[in-house]
């Protein structure tokens, strides 16, 4: 996906110089980066769900396979590794990650946008 995106003409560029895509353990990761980062960007795979139905049974799964929901730890070493701000994407009815209410929210229909905001954006 990276590579086909750089390969855009119209972004290809900004994605060259801007994206970095990892492959690691991203709390151990995270925990590295001090202060590194403009924006970091958390998109955690399992919150906490309220419903009594079950999921489908290819995402029980991979989940099986990924292991427990630790997303709560991902907020404070996200918070370290970022200068300016941290966004977390999350369904509407999941809570703030770690209980930490978010300095403002974008929502639409499916999702929400937590941004932690730690310093002005300049430019």
């Amino acid at each position: 996906m990276m590579a086909r995106a750089k390969q855009d003409p119209e972004i290809g560029g900004w994605v060259s110089e801007c994206l970095m895509l990892e492959h690691n353990n991203s709390i151990e990761h995270l925990s590295q980066l001090t202060a590194s980062h403009e924006v970091v960007y958390l998109d955690p795979m399992f919150p906490h769900r309220k419903k009594s139905a079950q999921i489908k049974k290819e995402m029980r799964v991979f989940q099986s396979l990924v292991g427990s929901d630790d997303a709560d730890k991902l907020l404070p070493v996200a918070l370290n590794a970022a200068t300016k701000r941290v966004v977390v994407k999350r369904p509407g009815y999941a809570g703030f990650l770690n209980e930490q209410t978010p300095s403002m929210q974008l929502t639409s229909k499916a999702n929400r946008f937590d941004v932690y905001v730690k310093a002005a954006m300049n430019g």
